[in-house]
């Protein structure tokens, strides 16, 4: 074994890498990591008794508290306090993660789910001091904070550069991460969580992933000596090559060559083994969290200070099940409505809000279906996993609702029964003032026949007439108001018969609009129109604050804040405001896994076809005393409907966007983009809320990260000193940056900062060639808010407003 001057030490860190899903039925695996725990804890017995003394030295690291969570509501009083004694003894130790997540999870949910592995510790006096996370390719920069409050010091890294890369330009390499708070936290930025079975050092389990030489292998290597001492060697060199500071290094290896696998005593024989032979020259030692970053902190090397955003460029699974994925963003926000409502939890029970969250919880997780998802998607296992997968987010839904109707009925909310009052109540749930649409209904024919004449609302506390609109929908008839409210403010309004009938409407004598109700020239005269309706024309809808202009073909091509005179719209990104970017990359003879394999961080192939939607018809579809609503329709490869819905407001700079869709059934690898081309140089900053804190793409982010998409969580803006754009997605989590094109992709530290980024919400994905659905094809509607001003100078008033629109008003029925 051809190795330098220096002795060497591999520290090894044994854990079982948690996937919900990926390699079995989910109510499976949570079996499997119990038992896991069971052996881990026999194992360590053992190994301290003559029983197997070959095993001496066995440590076993729970990757995520899920697991033990697990083992502990189903472990008998014994067993739970032998797991306890092996923790003490340091045997086994507490990892801080409790799963591997997306970036899809809220900040308030992620820091409780954080606190869970520390708050089960501290009884028996011990201190969750380290994470560590496997797969996931990266954290929001919140993630840092919400680690650092349950009083976690270290997180280890083991990132998995399938589709995705490591961050700083290089592995095997320790920094201090910043966060939000200013806290810092040390992070071991490592290898592929399998790199210890690359070297060999499972003799039950050698594989050729992260190392590819000239002895593949993927089981039990034939002469496992000899590819051991050659990956080892090799491996050593390598590091000392690169400038490596250190004579150890950390490797992570797991007990069979799965995810989601048992501990393994074999891999400790095999130590004592290396080490009686090889032990002079590189010694092999199963190590902890803790004494690994003990050891990293007392070494006289400098260790670097990062701060800012991590970008994970695994979240992209979310695109894949869009419709699932809205759901479990609607819930996680009603959620955080509900326990703004029922602070003291008077109408719901911890436990019914708990069981809410561990839904959402699982649906975040990282893992997105079955090993084969699309190479075979008929595959029975594929359809189960997947629909335990989407149930999540539907039993986040349910429960959560669930919990918002009791809340509401302590409030007063009544039921459905004959004769009831027509009143409702309007909820703010936030701490700060809002301006929004209430929505109340009427039932079927049968509650509108009492309004035959007409009907206004009324303010019951100011006995004022609300100016309102009507519009019939699938449930009845719904009455909208604009509701201003003060934080926490509750108003009741009621609905009564008009005092009298609605004035009709006559022809015009100044409005430019034919006898085949086609206006397609604008008004000469645009003060002798009726002035309390927005403009619509073929080209364009108009109000006081906005006007906003479309071209067949290109779709729309102007936003103009008319208070200001500024031009929203960048027509250098290449297409309309709203317009559907549709991509596709056929196999070579349908081959649907290598195509996908190959695509790298690109996440398309070179030969992907790019089709630009055109909008072909522009309808009217209401116009009334609040907004009007236009729709404008578009033809789009792999789509047989998309049509935008614009909502623009009366006395508001505020326009609401549907993007529905259908779209057709396709196997090879896709994606659907819609341009949100609003990055004029002059309209301000861009910012994401993410996860616990708002950062600048591009800018706060840590060396070597991803630049080309975010996973963001209720909008985004644009901020300047004169005022910007809130643009408020409450459906579509994941933003591009980067560029559409197929080629080198840039990470941060790369992009020139005067380089001219473009925009787009990347609502469907299919690319990955394991466990995204193989299958984009259904009805989607993809919501947005617009709300542009002098208010939204800084970014906490544009998240502010993200936040209160998604969210809305609270309405109900009341007495």
């Amino acid at each position: 074994m051809q190795i330098g001057n220096k002795k060497w030490k591999i520290y090894v860190i044994h854990h079982s890498h948690t996937d919900i899903g990926y390699t079995e039925r989910q109510e499976k695996i949570e079996q499997y990591h119990v038992d896991f725990i069971r052996q881990a804890v026999a194992i360590c017995e053992a190994a301290r008794t003559e029983e197997r003394p070959e095993w001496k030295g066995f440590k076993w690291t729970c990757e995520t508290f899920w697991a033990v969570e697990k083992f502990l509501e189903e472990a008998a009083d014994e067993e739970k306090e032998r797991f306890v004694d092996a923790l003490r003894r340091g045997d086994i130790e507490l990892s801080g993660t409790y799963l591997n997540m997306t970036e899809l999870i809220q900040y308030e949910l992620l820091a409780e789910m954080l606190a869970r592995a520390g708050k089960f510790a501290a009884p028996y006096g011990l201190n969750v001091r380290s994470a560590m996370t496997a797969d996931i390719n990266g954290y929001s920069w919140g993630y840092a904070e919400a680690l650092a409050d349950a009083g976690i010091e270290h997180l280890l890294s083991c990132i998995h550069t399938h589709h995705g890369m490591f961050a700083i330009g290089r592995k095997q390499f320790p920094f201090y991460w910043e966060t939000p708070g200013g806290k810092r936290l040390l992070v071991w930025s490592g290898e592929h969580y399998m790199m210890g079975n690359d070297l060999g050092l499972n003799p039950d389990g050698t594989l050729s992933y992260s190392v590819r030489d000239e002895t593949p292998v993927w089981g039990i290597a034939e002469d496992h000596w000899t590819l051991a001492e050659t990956r080892i060697a090799r491996y050593l060199n390598q590091l000392d090559k690169e400038g490596y500071p250190y004579d150890f290094v950390l490797v992570n290896v797991m007990g069979l060559l799965r995810d989601n696998a048992a501990p393994n005593g074999r891999i400790m024989s095999f130590i004592h083994e290396w080490n009686a032979k090889h032990g002079d020259r590189v010694e092999l030692e199963m190590t902890t969290l803790n004494r690994y970053f003990d050891l990293v902190k007392q070494q006289d090397v400098e260790i670097p200070v990062y701060k800012g955003d991590w970008p994970d460029w695994w979240s992209d699974g979310v695109a894949s099940t869009a419709m699932h994925t809205q759901i479990f963003r609607n819930a996680q926000r009603t959620l955080s409505v509900v326990k703004r409502l029922d602070p003291d939890r008077k109408s719901v029970l911890a436990n019914e809000l708990k069981e809410a969250e561990q839904q959402l919880i699982m649906y975040a997780e990282h893992t997105w279906g079955y090993h084969s998802s699309i190479s075979e998607p008929w595959h029975p296992l594929v359809q189960e996993l997947a629909v335990r997968k989407e149930a999540y987010a539907a039993n986040a839904s349910r429960l959560v609702h669930r919990s918002l109707d009791k809340v509401l009925r302590n409030q007063g909310d009544v039921l459905l029964r004959a004769n009831r009052a027509f009143t409702y109540d309007v909820i703010n749930s936030f701490d700060y003032p809002v301006e929004d649409l209430a929505f109340f209904y009427l039932e079927e024919q049968w509650e509108a026949d009492y309004f035959r004449n007409g009907l206004e609302v009324v303010d019951e506390a100011t006995g004022e007439v609300v100016p309102h609109q009507q519009e019939k929908v699938s449930r009845g008839y719904q009455i909208a108001i604009m509701a201003k409210l003060d934080a926490r403010e509750q108003r009741r309004y009621a609905i009564r018969s008009a005092a009298a009938p609605a004035s009709g409407r006559t022809t015009s004598s100044t409005r430019l609009v034919g006898a085949d109700r086609i206006h397609d020239i604008r008004d000469l005269l645009p003060l002798a129109q009726n002035s309390d309706r927005i403009a619509i024309t073929e080209n364009s809808i108009e109000s006081a604050d906005v006007r906003i202009a479309w071209q067949r073909g290109a779709g729309i091509v102007s936003w103009v804040d008319k208070r200001t005179g500024k031009e929203w719209i960048d027509g250098d990104q290449g297409c309309g405001a709203f317009t559907p970017v549709y991509e596709v990359t056929e196999g070579e003879r349908g081959d649907q896994m290598t195509v996908r394999r190959i695509m790298g961080r690109n996440r398309k192939g070179m030969n992907v076809q790019r089709f630009f939607g055109r909008l072909r018809g522009v309808k009217t579809i209401t116009n009334g005393t609040l907004y009007a609503i236009v729709e404008l329709t578009y033809q789009v490869e792999g789509m047989s409907h998309y049509s935008l819905f614009l909502k623009v407001y009366k006395d508001q700079p505020r326009v609401d966007v549907s993007v529905r869709m259908h779209k057709a059934s396709v196997w090879e690898p896709e994606n659907v983009y819609v341009s949100l081309p609003f990055l004029r140089e002059d309209n301000g900053e861009l910012w994401f809320e993410k996860s616990g804190a708002a950062i600048r793409p591009g800018i706060d982010q840590i060396p070597g990260t991803l630049t080309d998409f975010y996973c963001i969580q209720e909008g985004l803006a644009l901020v300047a000193p004169t005022g910007g754009l809130a643009l408020a997605t409450p459906d579509t989590p994941l933003m591009q940056t980067g560029p559409l094109e197929f080629g080198e992709r840039k990470v941060q530290g790369q992009v020139p900062q005067e380089e001219r980024k473009t925009l787009y919400a990347w609502v469907l994905t299919n690319y990955w060639e394991t466990n995204f659905k193989a299958t984009l094809g259904g009805f989607y509607e993809f919501r947005y808010t617009l709300q542009w001003g002098e208010r939204f100078s800084t970014v906490e008033q544009a998240v502010r407003a993200n936040h209160s629109v998604n969210a809305g008003t609270v309405a109900f029925r009341s007495v």
